[in-house]
């Protein structure tokens, strides 16, 4: 799915949108279009015509709620694996408790990583140690204003860097 970032009217990086959600956006006159996709596309309908969207910003300033801990969320656990299993690099698919739950481990940021479905298979209900399996990085919660963006970087559109420079890492 194509994916298009979401600025506030002060060029903030807010989050990504898929591409449905942006236009409906730009149509309903609630964004604006700042940067176009690089290959040009085009969007038609029966009666109006728009070009594809990378970059939108929104036309009123929205206020972002802090929180103190960002919620655990499948979603969110792919994006700050960059959906990459930990354990062997290929794309990950599974969630996998680091501890198993079985085992005590908790259902917690510090605790659960992506996976593929070989290697969730077969680490099973065992722990690293017995495996001999290490972890490259301890996982952690995801911490800043912007957690929402995180791995954004990866998502491949270079018009994105100038938003992202600072504000995703």
């Amino acid at each position: 799915m194509r994916r298009v970032l979401l600025l506030n009217v002060t060029y903030e990086p807010l989050t990504t949108v898929g591409l449905r959600r942006a236009v409906c956006l730009v149509l309903g006159d609630k964004a604006e279009i700042v940067h176009e996709d690089t290959a040009g596309l085009l969007l038609h309908s029966a009666t109006v015509e728009v070009v594809t969207p990378s970059v939108i910003r929104l036309r009123r300033y929205v206020r972002l709620p802090q929180r103190n801990r960002v919620p655990l969320t499948r979603a969110a656990l792919m994006r700050r694996d960059n959906y990459r299993c930990v354990y062997c690099g290929r794309h990950g698919e599974t969630i996998d408790h680091v501890i198993p739950r079985s085992r005590g481990g908790q259902h917690a940021w510090e605790n659960c990583v992506a996976a593929c479905q070989m290697c969730n298979h077969r680490k099973a209900d065992r722990l690293l140690s017995e495996l001999g399996w290490i972890l490259p990085v301890a996982p952690a919660v995801p911490k800043g204003a912007h957690w929402r963006l995180i791995g954004a970087q990866f998502d491949g559109d270079p018009l994105w860097e100038a938003y992202l420079g600072t504000s995703a890492a």
